[in-house]
C-alpha cells in the first residue's frame, strides 16, 4: 500500500501534473472573465443594436404554454415547455469566439517570445580575437609565400 502512495505521490507532484492543476484553475478564472465580458459588455451592445436589451433571453416557444405562465425563458423551462433558447447559444458561441481568439493571441505571443529566446540562445558568441602574437606569424608567412 505505501509503494502505490509513494508512486501517487510522484506523479501527482510532477512538473506536467502541476502545470495542468494551475492551468484549470487559471482556466475556469479566465472563463468568468471572458463571460463577464461577452454577457456585460459585448451582448448589451449587441443586444441594443439588435433591439433587445437582454440578448440571452431571446427564444422560441415549441410548445404548448399553461396558463398563467409568464412569457420568460426561466419561467417557461421550470414549467417544462419547450423552449428553443438560440438567444442564449449565440451568447455562449460568442463567449467561446472571444475566449478562443484571447487564447490563440495568448499562444501566438508566448510562441514569438519563445523563438526570440531561442534565436539569442542559438547566435554563436564572437570568437575571441586572435592574438597578436598568432597574427604576426601569419603576416610573416603571407609575406614568404608571396616572395617565392
Amino acid at each position: 500500500m505505501s509503494k502505490l502512495l509513494q508512486e501517487f505521490r510522484e506523479f501527482a507532484v510532477k512538473g506536467n501534473v502541476v502545470d495542468l492543476a494551475v492551468g484549470v484553475i487559471i482556466g475556469a478564472a479566465f472563463n468568468k472573465i471572458v463571460e463577464s465580458l461577452v454577457g456585460d459588455i459585448i451582448m448589451p451592445v449587441v443586444g441594443r443594436i439588435v433591439g433587445k436589451l437582454d440578448f440571452s433571453n431571446l427564444f422560441f416557444v415549441l410548445g404548448a404554454v399553461p396558463a398563467g405562465t409568464p412569457e420568460t425563458l426561466d419561467a417557461l423551462k421550470k414549467a417544462g415547455v419547450p423552449v428553443l433558447a438560440w438567444g442564449n447559444f449565440v451568447t455562449v458561441a460568442v463567449n467561446f469566439l472571444i475566449l478562443a481568439f484571447v487564447i490563440f493571441l495568448m499562444v501566438k505571443q508566448i510562441n514569438r517570445l519563445r523563438r526570440s529566446h531561442a534565436e539569442a540562445e542559438a547566435k554563436p558568441a564572437e570568437p575571441p580575437p586572435t592574438p597578436e602574437d598568432i597574427q604576426l606569424l601569419r603576416e610573416i608567412r603571407d609575406s614568404l609565400k608571396s616572395r617565392n
